[in-house]
């Protein structure tokens, strides 16, 4: 039987375990995440100290974000933030949203190399700049106390799932010494009002009722910037939030109308806020006055979700990121059950991608439709005018009726996206029931519409940048090895996992007289212009080896041409030539990383090989030749340094990890060694760098 929903019988208990560990170490607020059953979300199901609207944007947060509790988890470490500076400069996206005073830690939940989640702590600015020793022994222990509660319940078939969320509605009992406080309370002259977590109301007394121009009833169970038209300003909301994080005290003044000024001082503790409210002496500078507008404030919560996105998608590169971020950010903000983003391409709509429906196909459909039908993605990509449909019935009065549920939703927001002047595409926002688009939503919806138009444009171009590099770099490389008679020979590219995906790094095997020449290299630099080069200096390689220059002088000539060429990239590079029959090879080095050799044996060596300067840097630069054995069943691995600088792996670490891998696999065939030395190596399996790697083993 499943535990821990916090319902029918089964306590709450992921949240009593963070409450269990933010009273250890005496923290304000936190949140505890578990693992999504994919592996590559983290999805909060405990919070403690502040509201869920602060938490909001993070929620569902993918493993590769950077945020600290996804850092804490890749990194498999305590992540510590000693306040707002260091925050802005490492974590640029939370600072943003909450530009607040606090400290931060982040831990991950794992045992045994299984990971379960993470939790969050957060503590006001008072706490030291540094985890104390103790605390931090205490943070570690117990979340590895969590991760292994969590492993025995899942061994024993009765996983810990999460509990739903309480319900925000919930109101504890009064004990008499409370009602004794509550009649103290009641005699004060100045106003005394408790807010929850939530800044929800849950005490006033007479004297706040009277000062803020309405009864106590009135006032309890509602948000004060809610209840009160004069007092719905995001100020009062930006400051309550400022105190719950930082647990300092702050205040306001604001304009009661017609003419009365009243100061609001706010003194927060870890379950809500106290407020004294008092008659002000004098105007303020920064003031909230009544009747400044007709129309509703926008509420913080969504101006979160908006910097939130808005800085996310500074970040982005990809359409599908794009997607994903919007998916992520926007849809649990605005309560969109579906999301699809469409383009032009040709004259017909495209379908770029998709979240949250169940049939797939009720929008891929849709794909190579002619933009003159009319349609309602096709109409608001036209005009550049945004759609809302609250209904099936609005739609169905709007748009012919065959078209009038494409894609099985109840409500529908059609946004344009315009960038530089032009539409590039739409974000359609479908809700599973009917939904009521006020101005208000109307106007944030528009407005972030703007905000992915940008991104996708940027991103669109990308891609298009992308697939034309990847097909300069698929044309630059071979695309099998030649067949020698008496070698076997294996190669594996990977390029690097972040920005363009290209690189400089080539190889080659080229037959000659009986022979074989093989070459491996790298090319300053991750774009076309490193692919360009390194398609030149391949070329080039190739060109001198067929004319019959030894190896020192292949290198030599090669230098040469690069520096004729007036580029601004260098280039390294191993030239090997094997004498098969003579069991020999002969190898010249310009500042490429040496190789490692793999004896009968299964010993296996770095060779130490003399060599010159990298390519492109003296024109007069000469590259010695070392000649050394190569036996039948030896194996001569050659690699670019994209195989050894592994994030957070000292290189003498990796290469040693990587000579020992080459020394357990010998007897495998080369196919196989080689995916088994490219595999995922490090806590990140993140490459820095292009990846390449060629072996060779003479057979007879």
């Amino acid at each position: 039987m499943p535990s821990g929903h916090g319902d029918e019988g089964f306590p709450p208990l992921l949240s009593l375990a963070l409450t269990g560990i933010l009273d250890d170490v005496r923290a304000q607020s936190g949140g505890l995440y578990l693992l999504s059953s994919s592996g590559q979300i983290l999805e909060m199901v405990a919070k403690e100290g502040l509201p869920r609207d602060f938490s909001a944007p993070w929620e569902r947060i993918p493993l590769s974000s950077p945020v600290p509790v996804a850092v804490a988890v890749r990194e498999q470490q305590l992540v510590w933030v000693s306040g707002e500076e260091e925050m802005a400069r490492r974590y640029p996206r939370i600072a943003l949203v909450l530009p607040y005073p606090y400290c931060l830690a982040a831990l991950p939940i794992a045992v045994a190399g299984t990971i379960y989640g993470a939790v969050y702590l957060t503590w006001p600015m008072s706490h030291a700049r540094e985890l104390a020793p103790a605390e931090r022994e205490q943070l570690v222990a117990a979340c590895d106390l969590l991760a292994l509660n969590l492993q025995r319940a899942a061994e024993q078939g009765s996983p810990i799932l999460p509990e739903a969320f309480l319900p925000d509605t919930d109101t504890p009992a009064v004990s008499a010494p409370q009602v004794e406080a509550i009649r103290t309370l009641a005699r004060l002259p100045d106003g005394i009002c408790s807010l929850d977590v939530h800044g929800r109301i849950t005490y006033a007394n007479p004297a706040a009722a009277d000062l803020l121009g309405t009864t106590a009833a009135g006032l309890v169970g509602q948000h004060l910037w809610g209840a009160l038209p004069w007092v719905d300003d995001p100020l009062f909301e930006d400051r309550y939030r400022a105190a719950m994080l930082s647990q300092r005290e702050t205040s306001l003044t604001a304009l009661r109308p017609p003419r009365t000024w009243l100061a609001f001082r706010l003194y927060p503790g870890r379950g809500g806020i106290t407020l004294r409210i008092t008659p002000a002496s004098r105007e303020p500078v920064r003031t909230v006055a009544a009747g400044d507008s007709a129309a509703p404030s926008v509420r913080l919560v969504t101006i979160s979700h908006i910097l939130s996105l808005a800085s996310a998608l500074t970040e982005a590169v990809g359409v599908e990121e794009v997607i994903e971020l919007v998916a992520d950010e926007i849809m649990p903000a605005v309560g969109s059950s579906a999301l699809a983003m469409l383009a032009a391409e040709n004259g017909r709509l495209r379908v770029l991608g998709q979240r949250g429906y169940q049939d797939r196909h009720l929008v891929d459909r849709f794909n190579g439709t002619p933009l003159t039908a009319r349609i309602p993605g096709t109409q608001t990509l036209a005009t550049g005018i945004p759609s809302f449909f609250a209904s099936r019935a609005e739609l169905e009065r709007a748009y012919p009726a065959r078209h009038a549920t494409p894609d099985g939703m109840s409500a529908w927001a059609y946004l344009p996206l315009i960038a530089s002047g032009r539409p590039v595409g739409t974000c359609v926002l479908g809700y599973a029931e009917e939904h009521r688009f006020s101005p208000h939503e109307r106007a944030v919806l528009t407005s972030l519409g703007g905000l992915i138009a940008q991104a996708l444009e940027r991103a669109m171009l990308y891609d298009a940048k992308h697939r034309l590099a990847h097909g300069l770099q698929a044309a630059l490389l071979p695309r099998s090895l030649p067949a020698l008679d008496g070698l076997e020979a294996a190669s594996r590219y990977l390029p690097i996992t972040q920005g363009m995906d290209i690189g400089g790094d080539f190889f080659d095997l080229v037959p000659t007289d009986g022979k074989a020449a093989a070459v491996i290299g790298d090319v300053q630099g991750h774009d076309v212009t490193a692919a360009g080069l390194m398609g030149q200096v391949r070329t080039a390689v190739r060109a001198y080896t067929a004319v019959g220059q030894p190896p020192g002088q292949v290198l030599e000539s090669t230098n040469r041409l690069l520096i004729e060429l007036e580029g601004d990239l260098l280039a390294s590079c191993i030239y090997v030539h094997l004498e098969l029959e003579e069991q020999r090879v002969h190898i010249a080095r310009a500042g490429h990383p040496p190789p490692l050799l793999r004896e009968p044996d299964g010993r296996v060596r770095l060779l130490e090989l003399a060599g010159g300067p990298l390519l492109g840097v003296d024109p007069a630069g000469t590259y010695p030749v070392t000649t050394i054995p190569l036996y039948p069943g030896s194996v001569l691995a050659l690699y670019t340094d994209g195989l050894v600088e592994l994030p957070g792996i000292d290189v003498d670490t990796a290469l040693a990890a990587l000579a020992e891998r080459l020394s357990r696999g010998g007897g495998d065939s080369l196919e196989t060694l080689a995916r088994d030395l490219t595999g995922p190596v490090g806590s990140t399996g993140e490459r820095a760098d292009d990846t390449t790697l060629l072996l060779l083993r003479p057979l007879y």
